[in-house]
C-alpha cells in the first residue's frame, strides 16, 4: 500500500520509467541520428513510417493501459490474487488484437501511404521500413501487458534493466544493419526495422525470465490462464477502449501533423524529425512521471484516500517541471551541437535550431498539461479523458493546418501550434478533477 505520497515515494516509482525512457530515446537518436547519415529521404521516410507503425500499437497499448489502472487499483485494495486474473484476460485480448493488425498493415498500408505521401521516394522507403518492423507487433504488444503488471503494482525497477538491455541490442544491430558492417549488407531504412524487432524479441524473453524467477507467481495468481470471464473482459474493455481511441487520436493527431509538414517539403520534414528526436528526450523525465501519476492516483483511490490526488499530482508537476528544466537548459544553450548529432549539413543546422527554440517554450506547459490529464485517466474515468482528448486535437489539427497550409507560415511558426494543444489539455483537465464525478466511479 502506499503509505505516504512523498517526493521520495513519487521518485522511486517514476525514476525507472525515466532510466527506460532514457534507454528507449538513445535508440530513437540512434535511428534517427544513423538514417540522417544515409539521407533526407530515409530519414524522413522511417520518422513517418514509424510513427504510422505507432500509430497502429497505440491501440494495444491503450488495452494494456487500461490493464494498468484495473491492477492499480486492486493493488491500492491489496486483492493481489484478482491481478492475475486482469493480466490473463489482458492476454486474451491483445494476442488476437496482434494478428488483425500484423494483416491490416500488410495487405493496407501501402495504399494508405500512397494516398497522403506526396513523395515518392518517401513512400518506397517508408514502406521498406514497414515490411520488416510489423513483425515486431506481436511482441510489442507482449511487452506491453508485462509494463502494465510492474507499473501497476508500483514496482517499476525492471522496466529500466528491460530497455536498457533493448537500447544496447538495437544500437549495436542499428549500427550493423544500416551501415553493412562485419560482413553484413547495408540495409538503411530496412536495418532500422530490423534491429527494433530483434530487441524487442529480447525484451520479451527477459522479462518471462525475470518474472518467473523474481515475482511471487502465487500471490498474484500469475500464468495460470483461467477460464474465460465475459464479465471481467467486458469490465477491462469498458475502461481500456475510450483510451485506445485516445491513443489512437492522439498518435494520429502527430501522424497526421508530419503529414502536413510533408507538404511543405522534404527538407522542412527533415528538419521536423530532427527537432521530433530531440523533443523526445526532453520528454524522458515527463513520461516517467506522467506514467507514476496515472497508478498512483489509481493505487490511491483504492485505498480510499481520493482527496489525496491533487496533492499528489501537484507535487508530480513540481518535480517534472524541475527536471524538464534542466534538460531544457542544455538544448537551448547548445542547440547546433545536440542537432549535428544527426546532420553535419550547415544549413540544416541553422533551420533547424529555429524550431528547436519553440520546442524548449513548449515544454513547460507540455509538464503541466500531460500530468492533469494522466491524473484524469488515473481515476478511471477514461470517457472523460478520450472527451478531453478530442477537442484538444480538432483544435490542434485545425490550428496547424490553418497556420501551415493556408498561411505559408515558417516551419517554426506552425510548431508554435503545440501551445494551443497544451493550453486547452491543461485547462481541462484540471476543470475536470477539480468538478468531475470521478470520487464516485467503480472499476
Amino acid at each position: 500500500m502506499l503509505k505516504d505520497v512523498s517526493y521520495q515515494k513519487i521518485w522511486r516509482i517514476s525514476l525507472p520509467i525515466i532510466i527506460s525512457g532514457v534507454a528507449q530515446n538513445v535508440v530513437n537518436v540512434t535511428d534517427t541520428a544513423f538514417l540522417g547519415q544515409v539521407s533526407n529521404v530515409a530519414l524522413g521516410a522511417a520518422g513517418n513510417a514509424g510513427i504510422f507503425y505507432f500509430l497502429i500499437i497505440i491501440t494495444g497499448m491503450g488495452l494494456t493501459t487500461g490493464a494498468q489502472i484495473m491492477i492499480g487499483r486492486r493493488n491500492g485494495e491489496q486483492n493481489y490474487h484478482q491481478i492475475g486474473k486482469i493480466i490473463d484476460h489482458t492476454f486474451y485480448l491483445v494476442i488476437p488484437l496482434s494478428f488483425i493488425i500484423f494483416l491490416l498493415v500488410q495487405f493496407f498500408s501501402y495504399d494508405f501511404l500512397a494516398q497522403i505521401t506526396k513523395s515518392k521516394d518517401i513512400l518506397i522507403a517508408a514502406n521498406e521500413f514497414l515490411d520488416y518492423r510489423i513483425w515486431g507487433v506481436f511482441l510489442a504488444l507482449i511487452n506491453f501487458v508485462f509494463v502494465s503488471f510492474y507499473v501497476g503494482i508500483t514496482k517499476t525497477k525492471i522496466l529500466s534493466f528491460v530497455t536498457t538491455i533493448m537500447m544496447i541490442v538495437n544500437v549495436l544491430l542499428d549500427y550493423i544493419l544500416i551501415f553493412g558492417k562485419f560482413g553484413f549488407k547495408p540495409m538503411g531504412v530496412e536495418g532500422a526495422a530490423l534491429a527494433s524487432v530483434i530487441s524487442e524479441v529480447i525484451a520479451t524473453l527477459f522479462f518471462i525470465f525475470y518474472t518467473l524467477k523474481y515475482v511471487n507467481i502465487k500471490e498474484y495468481d500469475l500464468f495460470k490462464f483461467q477460464k474465460f470471464e465475459p464479465h471481467l473482459c467486458k469490465r477491462l474493455i469498458n475502461i481500456s477502449s475510450p483510451i485506445m481511441l485516445q491513443n489512437f487520436f492522439s498518435l494520429s493527431s502527430w501522424f497526421i501533423f508530419f503529414m502536413i509538414i510533408e507538404k511543405i517539403g522534404e527538407t522542412e520534414l527533415a528538419i521536423s524529425h530532427i527537432v521530433r528526436s530531440i523533443y523526445m528526450v526532453l520528454m524522458i523525465p515527463l513520461f516517467g512521471f506522467s506514467n507514476a501519476t496515472n497508478t498512483l492516483v489509481s493505487n490511491i483511490i483504492g485505498e480510499g484516500k481520493s482527496e489525496m490526488v491533487l496533492t499528489i499530482i501537484k507535487k508530480i508537476i513540481i518535480m517534472s517541471l524541475g527536471c524538464t528544466f534542466m534538460l531544457s537548459l542544455i538544448s537551448f544553450f547548445i542547440p547546433e551541437f545536440l542537432i549535428s548529432i544527426y546532420t553535419k549539413d550547415q544549413s540544416l543546422i541553422f533551420e533547424t535550431v529555429k524550431t528547436l527554440r519553440v520546442i524548449n517554450f513548449t515544454m513547460f506547459f507540455f509538464c503541466i498539461s500531460f500530468i492533469l490529464f494522466n491524473g484524469v485517466t488515473g481515476t478511471g474515468n477514461t470517457k472523460a479523458s478520450l472527451l478531453i482528448e478530442a477537442i484538444n486535437i480538432a483544435i490542434y489539427l485545425s490550428s496547424a493546418y490553418y497556420i501551415a497550409i493556408k498561411l505559408e507560415s515558417s516551419l517554426p511558426v506552425v510548431w508554435a501550434s503545440e501551445f494551443i494543444y497544451f493550453g486547452f489539455l491543461g485547462t481541462l483537465s484540471y476543470l475536470y478533477l477539480k468538478k468531475g464525478n470521478w470520487k464516485t466511479l467503480n472499476i
